[in-house]
């Protein structure tokens, strides 16, 4: 057999001085394109941040006053009635607007009572409010007088209201009620076995955009209406109607049951769509009032609204927003009332404590600015805390901005995070990281200032930090970046 040897290949000198060569030109080539894509010297500056205890005029939360207007077959100008009723309400963000339609008992609303409707909403834009919406039929405790005594005439209503909602959509934060019982409540009503309830619930639902929230009085009805036992499945912001449907309770801390918001027997005694305990319906709503909102009136000074006892509760039902005229004898015993908890609020009347926490109240506490040289990016990450009861329900949009100083050109981008996970209440020791990655590329070398700028989605308003610090024109300033050049 032949044998076969394999030839040794004999590389020369000069073939290696050309290898050498090369890979010292490439090697070279990808650092001046690294160095031309990167920048010189890079310096961050992170501002530091601290806790305030100013008011807040945020939208979505916080106190608010009632208006009620009748709505009739007539024709109807409401700009001067607005400007009249709101001239002096500098201090809220939100309002109650009851849209009484008892003039449309037996027969759906005329025409001209829509038009009035959309003429209310129109005047509304004008006082700079998110609005809490109730229809009903009565406002003495007589329902059963005013009520329709068909319940196809309330689902027309809806229907019928349908159209004018979608319209002023982006005004509305939540619609409270069904249509029924006294004063809107859904009590004295022959609407309230779980088949009608939920019929009007599913109209209402149907009707609205689902940026919207609903209410309902009491959780009872909310396990009736959704047939969900367990809040925690509860999906935030799908759009089906339970991830919609929140809470509004009149009979707030007015006695251990909430005036029969709650029962006095335990879930495992009575059933998973009825009364529960005052313990249990609180815990469930700790739960689902992650998700959607709660708010309404204290009534009846007593001990369970006592300033410590009412902390407490509020804490755990997330609440979001107060009637700020009932109950005055409560809300005087809490303005006597002086905070004695550490930090900031240390000293402040209990009344005043109360509003700053209704609903969220975000505080920056740390931010981190770091460049990255193999990227040339900056990495941007924000650590904020909602010590507030309640979480910003509907979610905001969040931007950091660059700021060149010397040409005064600014560019936004979005943030990554969101920000409605912090819950408040309970859990206000939580944090969540809202970071931004910023490529500097094509950047001219220069000082440039960053900023940190949170929107509500709907109205484009600035939601305000509880921080010392003042809002500028693009935000709150939370650092400065430097750059030399090559």
């Amino acid at each position: 057999m032949k044998e076969h040897r394999i030839k040794p290949v004999v590389i020369n000198a000069a073939v290696l001085f050309g290898m050498a060569v090369l890979l010292v030109l490439l090697y070279q080539s990808k650092g001046r394109i690294d160095r031309e894509r990167g920048h010189g010297k890079v310096e961050t500056v992170s501002n530091a941040f601290t806790e305030s205890n100013r008011q807040l005029y945020n939208p979505n939360r916080g106190f608010y006053y009632m208006h009620g207007f009748r709505i009739q077959d007539e024709e109807e100008d409401f700009r001067q009635n607005i400007a009249g009723r709101f001239c002096r309400d500098e201090d809220t963000k939100l309002t109650m607007i009851e849209f009484n339609l008892q003039a449309f008992q037996d027969e759906p609303i005329s025409e001209q009572g829509l038009k009035n409707m959309e003429n209310l909403f129109e005047a509304l834009e004008k006082v700079d409010k998110q609005l809490i919406v109730r229809f009903l039929y009565d406002w003495n405790g007589e329902n059963e007088k005013y009520e329709p005594e068909e319940l196809e005439v309330i689902l027309e209503h809806i229907r019928q209201a349908g159209p004018v909602l979608e319209e002023y959509k982006d005004q509305i934060f939540v619609i409270q009620g069904l249509f029924t019982g006294n004063w809107g409540e859904m009590n004295g009503t022959r609407y309230s076995d779980p088949e009608d309830m939920r019929k009007l619930a599913e109209q209402l639902a149907e009707a609205t955009d689902p940026s919207i929230f609903l209410a309902v009085r009491m959780p009872m009805q909310w396990r009736m209406i959704t047939q969900i036992g367990d809040a925690d499945e509860v999906v935030r912001g799908d759009g089906t109607l339970p991830s919609r449907l929140g809470l509004f309770n009149d009979g707030m801390l007015g006695s251990w049951s909430d005036y029969g918001t709650y029962g006095d027997r335990t879930r495992e005694e009575h059933g998973d769509f009825t009364y529960w305990n005052r313990e249990q319906e609180l815990e469930f709503q700790e739960i689902l009032c992650k998700s959607v909102p709660l708010g309404g009136e204290v009534i009846v000074d007593n001990e369970y609204n006592d300033f410590e006892n009412a902390l407490r509760d509020m804490k755990q039902m997330h609440v979001t927003y107060l009637n700020k005229d009932y109950d005055r004898n409560v809300l005087d015993k809490w303005a006597e009332y002086t905070v004695e908890e550490e930090g900031c609020f240390q000293g402040m009347d209990g009344l005043s404590y109360m509003e700053r926490h209704l609903g969220y109240r975000l505080v920056l506490r740390e931010v981190e600015l770091d460049y990255r040289y193999s990227e040339d990016e900056l990495m941007v990450e924000c650590s904020l805390q909602n010590v507030g009861y309640a979480p910003i329900y509907r979610e905001p949009e969040v931007w950091i901005a660059l700021r060149d100083k010397a040409g005064e050109e600014i560019r936004y981008y979005k943030a990554k995070e969101d920000i409605r996970a912090l819950a408040g209440g309970n859990e206000a020791e939580q944090l969540a990281s809202v970071t931004a990655v910023i490529s500097l590329a094509g950047e001219i070398p220069g000082e440039y200032e960053v900023y940190l700028d949170i929107r509500d989605a709907a109205t484009q308003e600035r939601i305000f930090l509880g921080n010392e610090q003042e809002a500028e024109q693009h935000g709150y300033k939370i650092g400065t970046l430097r750059m030399d050049s090559i």
